[in-house]
């Protein structure tokens, strides 16, 4: 059974704590103590903001653009031989893979054994359904810098030592090269209240619409090859 004035001492307490968040109020009863050490003043607050907005900082810093790995566009592509002497299962198999990374195919070329996909916009850390972005380092990247990628594969019979090795002279080797790409927005983007405006800097070519889209089309930096994703994508190829 509780004690009488355990109730009473509860009262006290919770009316204590509102005096002590509101900085005023008569002094707390002997062996209450208030729920938060500190008042929250906006000293308080904007000391908080800089500590986190320099924690956030210095985790981009460890873990951002620089962390992430690229591989030059002409370094050899990684490759692995499929044990089937069926070239349409060797190439279904393929378009299949990549579906399920999320690219469509836009050429496909049997004769020549190669395949382009579109690009695909990276998908950045709220949206962990989606597979083009792997490894957390990619993640981040893409969701502070708009990126996109597109994937080129071969598929070709095998030959040499990757045949003779253990497929007894049959087999189709797939090479996989997924290149990378960051946006560079040219101009001003006309989206928000500040940038709806005509644009004077130029008056030979007025952007007579400038509440929608932007002032003048959207250019992508190569950044090379994403080495993380190639393998990802051998690694379920026939999975």
């Amino acid at each position: 059974m509780r004690p009488a004035g355990a109730k009473r001492f509860g009262r006290d307490a919770v009316r204590a704590n509102l005096a002590f968040l509101r900085g005023g109020g008569p002094a707390r009863p002997r062996g209450v103590r208030p729920f938060f050490a500190h008042r929250l003043t906006p000293a308080a607050l904007l000391r908080g903001t800089r500590g986190g907005v320099l924690c956030g900082a210095l985790c981009i810093g460890a873990v951002g653009c620089s962390a992430v790995a690229v591989r030059p566009p002409d370094a050899p592509a990684p490759a692995r031989v499929l044990r089937t002497n069926n070239a349409e299962a060797a190439w279904e198999t393929t378009v299949s893979t990549l579906h399920r990374f999320g690219f469509r195919t836009a050429v496909e070329n049997k004769l020549d054994g190669r395949m382009e996909t579109v690009w695909v916009v990276g998908s950045g850390l709220n949206e962990p359904w989606n597979d083009d972005s792997v490894g957390f380092a990619n993640r981040l990247e893409d969701s502070l810098q708009s990126t996109r990628r597109r994937v080129v594969a071969t598929v070709r019979p095998a030959g040499g030592d990757a045949v003779n090795a253990g497929l007894g002279g049959c087999g189709y080797e797939v090479t996989i090269r997924a290149f990378k790409e960051m946006e560079d927005v040219r101009g001003v983007v006309a989206n928000t209240t500040g940038g709806a405006t005509f644009q004077n800097r130029n008056p030979l070519d007025r952007e007579l619409q400038a509440v929608n889209g932007q002032f003048g089309p959207t250019q992508w930096i190569p950044l090379g090859r994403d080495p993380a994703l190639e393998q990802a994508i051998l690694a379920d190829l026939g999975g």
